[in-house]
């Protein structure tokens, strides 16, 4: 499998502190590590306080599925993302 790197661009409803909390989170973090994604990046944008992007690393189409699942939707939700917002853009190690 190919090595992609995914950004994810969103609208947060909350402070950006209180969204990178629930994404920083040990739970977060397990999850992340059992499938095997790493985050690159988490910010904010410096103009507009509403508006995030991540940046993740993993196999080709792991962060992506990981998004997509309608399990951990709610989850992304209560942490303030804006799901139908996100804008996600992949690239690929050539």
């Amino acid at each position: 499998m190919a090595q992609e790197t995914t950004v994810f661009s969103f609208k947060i409803s909350v402070p950006f502190e209180q969204w990178a909390a629930v994404y920083d989170s040990e739970e977060n973090k397990q999850l992340m590590k059992e499938e095997k994604i790493v985050c690159l990046y988490r910010g904010i944008n410096k103009e507009d306080p509403s508006s995030a992007v991540v940046i993740e690393q993993a196999e080709e189409g792991k962060s992506i599925a990981m998004f997509s699942n309608p399990e951990v939707r709610p989850l992304i939700e209560e942490a303030g993302h804006i799901y139908d917002s996100t804008v996600i853009t992949s690239y690929l190690r050539s």
